[in-house]
């Protein structure tokens, strides 16, 4: 997602997923196609190398799951800790996630 009127679209009235460390945001899309946008605040992850390395693993794992998933927009924030974790963990969450959102907008 671009612009903040996509992002405000989703603030304004999404149904919520979460783990231990992420929360994400999802609205359906009437374009029938998957948009991911990150919220990932300087407050919960300090150092930006480490935003970074969350915003590089969720957009993977976003690129790996995006055909199974329906047609949704997506915004992933996260929690404090998550800079503490290591790839694997972050990959294991974000997956659990997926399989939720695929398997309530399934009808």
């Amino acid at each position: 997602m671009l612009t903040p009127g996509h992002f405000k679209q989703v603030f304004d009235n999404p149904v919520r997923y979460g783990s231990s460390h992420f929360t994400i945001l999802v609205t359906s899309n009437p374009d029938s196609k998957n948009r991911l946008g990150m919220a990932i605040a300087k407050k919960r992850v300090k150092l930006a190398v480490q935003r970074n390395r969350v915003k590089r693993l969720t957009r993977e794992s976003f690129r790996k799951n995006q055909h199974k998933l329906p047609a949704v927009d997506l915004v992933v924030m996260v929690k404090s800790g998550i800079d503490k974790l290591d790839n694997a963990v972050i990959d294991q969450q974000l997956e659990k996630i997926w399989r939720k959102i695929i398997q309530r907008h399934k009808s």
